[in-house]
């Protein structure tokens, strides 16, 4: 098998966990409100995380693979795995957050009614926290996946309908986050995974094809 196969593939497999973490990703909410089920949704909320995580290395790969296919003599493909890289590391830091942190501040907060407006700045602390990261991450993802849609057209390699598709949808997920169109909680964040997943895994779908 190929590298370009096999980056495809990473691409497809990372695309998956990432729109399963998100399907499965419990509210602050659903933490707060769980009551006896407390240690059943924290449980789950560390078992998704633990998954986008861990996927997080796989989806590196399959952009290295991605950039490698199309690199050319602007260098745009190599710019959109360094702004990817960039990004990765806000996301794993924004998962360690809500997916390890907030559970462990939410039961502190449950537990003890004495000191619980304490742990509960705590709780909103990590999630502005969380949502700082997750800000970075869709944007660096964004120029990422418009460096590497530009890449794809310039070369006329791969697909030129995903490459149209990445040249639009990475302005518009930019402007609706800059502007405070687009709230990046669960459903908003699951929202940016979802279209950004599209490009991802139609991509890899290109590259696992590619003789």
């Amino acid at each position: 098998m190929t590298d370009t196969r096999k980056g495809g593939a990473a691409l497809i497999v990372g695309t998956v966990a990432g729109i399963i973490t998100m399907s499965l990703h419990p509210t602050a909410r659903d933490l707060l409100s769980s009551g006896e089920n407390f240690g059943a949704v924290a449980r789950l909320n560390a078992a998704v995380h633990a998954l986008g995580i861990a996927a997080m290395p796989v989806f590196f790969l399959g952009a290295l693979a991605l950039s490698m296919y199309l690199r050319d003599a602007n260098r745009l493909a190599i710019a959109g795995l360094v702004f990817y890289g960039f990004g990765a590391v806000a996301v794993m830091n924004a998962g360690v957050f809500s997916g390890f942190v907030a559970p462990s501040l939410a039961n502190k907060l449950l537990g003890d009614p004495a000191t619980s407006s304490a742990w509960h700045m705590l709780f909103s602390y990590t999630g502005s926290l969380n949502q700082a990261f997750a800000k970075v991450f869709v944007v660096a993802a964004s120029v990422a996946i418009v460096l590497w849609s530009a890449a794809m057209l310039k070369s006329r390699r791969l697909s030129i309908p995903t490459g149209v598709y990445g040249c639009i949808l990475g302005p518009v997920v930019v402007v609706a986050v800059a502007g405070g169109w687009l709230s990046l909680g669960v459903h908003g964040f699951g929202m940016v995974v979802l279209t950004q997943g599209i490009w991802f895994a139609a991509t890899g779908v290109a590259m696992w094809r590619v003789p």
